[in-house]
């Protein structure tokens, strides 16, 4: 009788100590996958505005590249504009400048045109005339250095075949002892101003005897007529 009470009362003290043990909640595999999916929402949601940051910067990356390459096609062709315009400028001012020398030095040439006439004209007789023959003589000499210096040279066609872009036929004469077509005297002398023509010479041309005899018979018909 007392082993069974102290047995009974042992089992109730056992019985005492576990029931104040908390057995643990157990969520049910219902609630764990909602709280799984809340997790994967979220990160979902991280991932597609991370993706939406990147897509607005790629579009802004973009649209930087297309305004750089405007704006360097655009300086480009203002470089381009402005070096055209440079060399415009500067062939403008390069033909102005030899027209204004043009125009200048074809003034002076009279006054060498004279010197050149007294010279070959005027013969001094006496001391005094060729002090004075001198004189006009050095000044002659004097204006033509410094027309060399601008760069004027002077032509010589005598001897020369006639040619059209540099001289002018005053005159014509007969003659079987030169080519047809040959300048026989250079009655006003022609002027380069670099490499173009300052002033044309104006020539004495030699025309052969058989076109002369040819103008003849067609002047004659003409006039039969």
């Amino acid at each position: 009788m007392t082993n069974n009470s102290a047995s009974q009362i042992n089992n109730n003290e056992f019985d005492e100590a576990t029931s104040n043990i908390e057995t643990p909640q157990i969520e049910t595999g219902e609630n764990a996958s909602v709280s799984n999916t809340g997790n994967v929402t979220n990160i979902s949601d991280d991932s597609a505005v991370e993706s939406s940051a990147v897509a607005e910067m790629t579009k802004q990356i973009n649209s930087f590249k297309i305004q750089l390459e405007e704006r360097s096609t655009q300086y480009m062709r203002i470089v381009a504009d402005f070096e055209n315009y440079r060399k415009r400028t500067q062939k403008e001012k390069e033909e102005l400048d030899i027209q204004v020398k043009h125009n200048t030095i074809t003034e002076l040439l009279s006054v060498i045109d004279n010197f050149e006439r007294a010279r070959s004209q005027i013969k001094p007789q006496n001391d005094g005339e060729m002090n004075i023959h001198k004189s006009y003589q050095g000044v002659y000499k004097l204006l033509v250095d410094s027309l060399k210096r601008l760069g004027v040279s002077s032509m010589r066609s005598e001897g020369q075949p006639f040619d059209p872009k540099i001289h002018e036929a005053a005159m014509r004469e007969t003659t079987d002892e030169h080519p047809e077509g040959t300048v026989l005297e250079e009655l006003v002398r022609g002027y380069y101003l670099g490499d173009r023509v300052l002033r044309h010479a104006m020539v004495k041309v030699s025309v052969s005897p058989e076109d002369t005899s040819s103008i003849k018979e067609e002047s004659q018909l003409s006039e039969d007529k």
